[in-house]
């Protein structure tokens, strides 16, 4: 099974600064986590334009929720997590859970 963590981020105050702190400084702390084992980002669009979109989305992903915990309590998970203050003046909503894998015929 697959743990997943994702992390919504809001509207920053400085698009271009959070996107060169983002690319330069957070993704290389987080690269670095224990048992991170898929690791992805996007910019989404609303399909409802009443209901805005975050700014950015990242994905991580972890074989168990136990993984993640222990990722996120080793010395490089607690500075990806304390560098999230330093660029996301929008905010971040965190949430996770265990993957479910639906499969579609045709």
């Amino acid at each position: 099974m697959v743990h997943r963590l994702v992390v919504s981020y809001g509207q920053p105050e400085d698009p271009a600064a959070f996107d060169a702190h983002y690319r330069d400084t957070h993704v290389p702390l987080t690269v670095q986590m224990p048992g991170l084992v898929r690791f992805t980002t996007g910019k989404p669009t609303s399909m409802d334009p009443s209901q805005p979109a975050p700014y950015l989305v990242a994905e991580l992903d972890f074989d168990s929720e136990q993984a993640m915990g222990a990722s996120f309590a080793s010395e490089e998970g607690r500075a990806s997590a304390k560098d999230v203050r330093n660029f996301a003046s929008g905010g971040a909503t965190m949430t996770h859970f265990e993957v479910t894998e639906l499969h579609v015929s045709r």
